[in-house]
């Protein structure tokens, strides 16, 4: 078995790639709320399906407002967080509404009676302003971090923010909308010499070998998409939205490798064709080109002619078809124009198809290629796992996993007491080189190999870490799963080293203080007891009172009952700004509080602010798995022998 690696990529390439990437990833989850748009614009303007007046008025301020916030939402959020997408998205409105005065003052081109503001949309605007602003909060958060006065925080983020953002839409409103109009101009100025001399379709040239070097999400959500948004909003429809995603060369592709290819190309070729064109992941056949890449020929020539079909013909899409299946494309088909996107995409495919086809044949001897190379090089063009890789070349084995990730809501209670309690079972097993971390649900990404929630948080977090293997329990201090994990890395790392021990000195100091370890609790209810802990994190000096709802609010969510009778409650993500320092408090009950159906004889409650809690999670998570300290703790008569307990313990 032969196996290839690649360096990690650099220079210019990869630059784009990423560029690309960070435009596609502030476009792709805004793709529903287009179809959206598109749907109104297709049933209700004018010359649609069902002409309505009162909806069709929808379309304007969706496009010209709406549509451009929640894209620079999307950046700002990327780049800090809900309060970079707060100051991102606000901004933008100053740049939209100093477009609409630049276009009110300067325009004299448009027919007596037409209103000029909305000519130009800003969703250039919007993908430069968004991220913008939400970096240049996070930067301004970086100077007087630490600097605040206790119980001034909340004022000082809330004004900090609303005096950026105003800032901000001032700049945008007199300086970025010259510059985005100006960009328009040139750039709908260009597209406009192709589409007049009939050259649109030499664009095909620069669009095939972009796709296959994953390129082209700079050149489809930086360009396509924004002039295609404009065109749609002017004329009902646009051409643009087919240049790349036409899943005709594709198909016309893989259908030459299923009638003349060779090999394992030949015989995975069918099933690649229908993921192409019925699934819309146009990446499969990438590899096809990159095994043979004289057949990006192919690719051009297909595309040319599917842009040149659907040029002559004037026919287009009323809004981006995402993903670029035949199905996305037909619901964005505007009214009349089936026919002539139908020719276009079959048209593509039938010209990428007899040249790929005579290409193949032209071959002499036995070599099919490298499919499972080719593969390799897509993925590295990529710069990460494919998901439809396994289809290409059968390479259904596990990955290496390295780094595990326990995420619940808020990222600073079950999940790091189940990672505490399953890394201290992978580094007895051997496993010192996999990593165990605990985050909040909204704080993941992509980067993770295993994940690990509760049940009731795992479709969440398969939306943020969709190439991880999931992993759901119920139960944080004695899942079976763990064992069941540490049987997984058996498999995909081989079989762990020698066990290390390890050992945990005392600690905690302030964090679990005297005052706040109560041995006879006296709630009855779950709500009780939530209240009883919180109110103790109150007394210390850990928490403001607000800290105590919020505990409520996150037993709403999800159950904080770890099993093995412990039950740690705690606050929400939102009440971060409601912690003065990080705290825990420890209430054993001498008949165990019914917790959601569970019982629960010891609580311990927590408030977070770092990351300083994070020790004698630890400690707590190593006791409720060792039944001999769990009968310490219910026979203990002084604070002081639990607090000795919670820090002794030994691994």
């Amino acid at each position: 078995m032969s196996t290839t690696t690649s360096a990690p990529g650099g220079g210019t390439r990869v630059k784009v790639q990423k560029f690309g990437t960070f435009l596609s990833n502030m476009i792709m989850p805004n793709i529903p709320a287009l179809i959206g748009w598109g749907l109104f614009t297709a049933l209700f303007i004018d010359v649609g399906w069902l002409p309505n007046a009162d909806l069709a008025t929808f379309v304007g301020p969706a496009i010209h407002y709406l549509l451009p916030i929640l894209i620079a939402a999307t950046g700002g959020r990327m780049v800090y967080g809900d309060r970079g997408a707060v100051v991102g998205g606000f901004a933008t409105m100053g740049v939209i509404a100093g477009s609409d005065l630049l276009i009110l003052q300067f325009n004299e081109a448009l027919p007596a009676g037409e209103d000029p503001r909305g000519q130009v949309h800003m969703f250039i605007g919007a993908m430069i302003m968004g991220p913008l602003g939400a970096y240049v909060m996070k930067r301004l958060d970086a100077l007087w971090d630490g600097k605040v006065k206790p119980g001034f925080e909340m004022l000082v983020n809330m004004f900090s923010a609303g005096i950026t953002a105003f800032v901000l839409a001032v700049v945008g409103f007199f300086a970025l909308a010259r510059v985005v109009n100006g960009i328009m101009d040139v750039a709908g100025n260009a597209v406009e010499v192709l589409v007049d001399n009939g050259l649109l379709p030499l664009t095909s040239i620069i669009i095939e070998p972009a796709k296959v070097l994953f390129l082209n999400n700079a050149i489809n959500h930086g360009v396509l998409t924004p002039l295609g948004l404009q065109e749609a909003a002017e004329q009902g429809k646009s051409v643009l939205f087919l240049l790349e995603a036409n899943p005709g060369p594709g198909l016309g592709l893989l259908m030459a490798f299923a009638l003349f290819g060779k090999g394992v190309a030949k015989a995975s070729a069918p099933g690649a064709a229908v993921i192409q064109f019925f699934g819309g992941i146009h990446e499969i056949y990438f590899p096809y080109v990159l095994m043979k890449p004289k057949l990006i020929v192919a690719m051009i020539a297909g595309g040319m002619t599917g842009v040149a079909i659907n040029v002559a013909l004037d026919v287009g899409l009323v809004a981006p078809a995402a993903p670029g299946s035949i199905f996305a494309v037909y619901a964005q088909t505007a009214r009349g124009d089936y026919l002539g996107v139908t020719l276009g995409v079959f048209g593509a495919a039938a010209v990428s198809f007899a040249v790929a086809s005579f290409m193949l044949k032209l071959e002499r001897g036995d070599d099919d290629g490298d499919l499972t190379v080719a593969t390799a090089r897509m993925e590295a063009n990529k710069g990460r796992k494919s998901s439809v890789a396994t289809a290409l070349t059968g390479a259904n084995a596990p990955k290496e996993i390295h780094s595990i990730v326990f995420a619940c809501d808020a990222g600073m209670g079950s999940s790091a007491m189940g990672a505490s309690v399953l890394r201290k079972k992978i580094q007895s097993a051997g496993h010192d080189d996999v990593t165990v971390v605990n985050k909040s649900i909204a704080n993941l990404g992509d980067e993770w190999d295993l994940v690990v929630t509760h049940q009731d948080l795992t479709d969440r977090a398969r939306q943020r870490t969709p190439s991880a293997v999931h992993v759901s329990v119920d139960n944080f201090m004695a899942s079976p799963k763990y064992d069941e994990i540490v049987d997984l890395l058996h498999q995909t790392n081989g079989e762990g080293g020698a066990a290390v021990e390890a050992a945990t000195d005392s600690g905690g100091g302030d964090v679990l203080a005297a005052e706040s370890v109560v041995l006879a609790g006296t709630a009855a209810t779950r709500d009780e007891a939530i209240t009883e802990a919180g109110n103790l994190l109150v007394a210390a000096g850990a928490v403001d009172p607000s800290y105590v709802d919020s505990m409520h609010a996150r037993e709403q969510s999800v159950s904080t009952h770890m099993g093995n009778g412990l039950a740690i409650p705690h606050g929400t993500n939102e009440a971060k700004s409601a912690i003065r320092r990080t705290g825990l408090s420890f209430v054993r009950y001498g008949a165990p509080v019914d917790w959601n159906g569970k019982p629960a004889e010891f609580v311990v409650g927590i408030a977070g602010a770092g990351d300083d809690h994070l020790a004698l999670l630890s400690r707590i998570a190593e006791v409720f798995t060792d039944t001999e300290q769990v009968e310490r703790l219910r026979a203990a008569t002084t604070v002081e022998e639990v607090r000795a307990v919670l820090s002794g313990v030994r691994a």
